[in-house]
């Protein structure tokens, strides 16, 4: 522990926390987990069980992980950068940097026919890519309907992984030939907006989105494990990732560490959820968060910049859409998906489904993987496993995590 103080945690609730994440690891079902829990001067770091679910190495405070979806809150704040330096304002149109999706087509009814469409009434914004509303998304239960199978027939998104395969520039062609599910500004949607704020980016500075992100936010902040793959010698930092049979629970490697997914660059840099990362890491970035975009001394994000980000930014019909899609989606229904408002690449809780209280802001990802901070009680807290989402029990380790971590506050 470090650092000592009233606005921390108590003893007898730190303790009920490693002893409610060990029961999950000792049940077989999880190999390891890190957690971290930080409040005022006060940081915990829990390291429980092993990277591989026969044994092996030990989980290490600094086992880096397949951040998935909570890849998002990160990537977004590259975008940030550029509102901040007016090099993107919020209600440009997109068409200058992404002809691709200028002049849309937009599908008559979501679920129908690719050719039966309508024309977009505006142009896509700035604004629509950074609230997920930009007309496109994915949506996993609807697998059936024509755009979902046009996702993984066109290679926009690959079935195993839902990450980008190709390299941006083909990547966006191809998302060129679909037309939008809504009209731009109508419906909040997952994940899509992410990975084109990436593409974006890019063609705004001329980098790389990893070189600019790296630039401007992970090297400022001294994430120094962060990134869009782990280079050779941190890999053996690097856990498998297994997603557990659905029917027998069985372990099955989703991705090894060598040869797999992350061991090398990926052809696209996913701000949908490409990131590995260390829970030291995504503290510093949740810390400069809580302190209004400051990191020390140095400001990394304006104050109107963090707030746009962490506040609601969505209306009502549109929230209701969100919950609509959490409610479908498995590691969203153990109490993470009460949240009821969105920011920028990130839930914001709009009401109190649970222990968290209302302002509470962060994101869950299928690999395992849970990120929020709470302003109210200046409060970080991150849970990471490799233990993907086929099966209920990372999702309810997660949230045993912050139910019980909620209950260490000491006031």
């Amino acid at each position: 522990m470090v650092g000592k103080g009233s606005s921390g945690f108590s003893e007898a609730g730190l303790r009920r926390l490693r002893e409610v994440l060990a029961r999950h690891v000792e049940t077989g079902k999880i190999p390891g987990l890190v957690a971290l829990v930080s409040r005022g001067k006060e940081t915990h770091v829990e390291a429980i069980g092993t990277m591989r679910h026969d044994g092996g190495p030990p989980m290490r405070r600094d086992t880096i992980f397949r951040m998935a979806s909570t890849t998002k809150p990160v990537a977004v704040a590259a975008a940030m950068v550029l509102l901040d330096e007016c090099r993107l304002r919020l209600d440009d149109p997109i068409d200058r940097w992404l002809p691709e999706l200028a002049d849309r087509r937009v599908l008559k009814q979501a679920d129908g026919p690719l050719d039966d469409t309508v024309p977009a009434r505006r142009p896509i914004t700035v604004r629509d890519l950074l609230t997920s509303t930009f007309g496109l998304g994915l949506d996993m239960t609807a697998m059936g309907s024509p755009m979902m199978g046009a996702f993984f027939e066109q290679g926009v998104y690959g079935q195993e992984w839902l990450l980008p395969a190709p390299e941006p520039d083909e990547w966006m062609r191809r998302l060129g030939t679909l037309p939008l599910m809504y009209q731009p500004g109508e419906r909040w949607q997952y994940n899509v907006s992410n990975d084109v704020l990436g593409v974006l980016v890019a063609r705004v500075t001329g980098q790389s989105f990893e070189d600019f992100l790296r630039e401007r936010i992970l090297d400022p902040l001294g994430m120094k494990d962060t990134g869009f793959h782990v280079p050779a010698d941190k890999v053996d930092r690097l856990p498998p990732l297994y997603a557990p049979d659905p029917q027998t629970g069985e372990f099955t490697v989703a991705d090894e560490v060598e040869g797999g997914h992350h061991g090398r660059p990926p052809a696209f840099q996913s701000g949908g959820g490409g990131l590995d990362s260390t829970v030291d890491d995504y503290h510093a970035y949740f810390q400069m968060l809580l302190n209004h975009g400051m990191h020390g001394t140095q400001r990394i994000l304006s104050r109107p910049a963090v707030e746009l980000m962490t506040t609601n930014r969505l209306t009502p019909e549109q929230q209701a859409a969100l919950q609509a899609w959490a409610r479908g989606v498995v590691h969203l229904s153990h109490g993470t998906g009460q949240h009821g408002g969105w920011g920028f690449g990130m839930a914001v809780r709009t009401y109190r489904g649970d222990f968290a209280p209302i302002g509470q802001f962060g994101w869950d990802g299928g690999t395992g993987t849970s990120t929020y901070a709470d302003p109210d009680n200046q409060l970080v807290g991150i849970l990471l496993t490799q233990t993907g989402m086929s099966t209920p029990d990372s999702a309810r380790a997660i949230h045993d995590f912050w139910t019980t971590l909620y209950q260490a506050i000491d006031d």
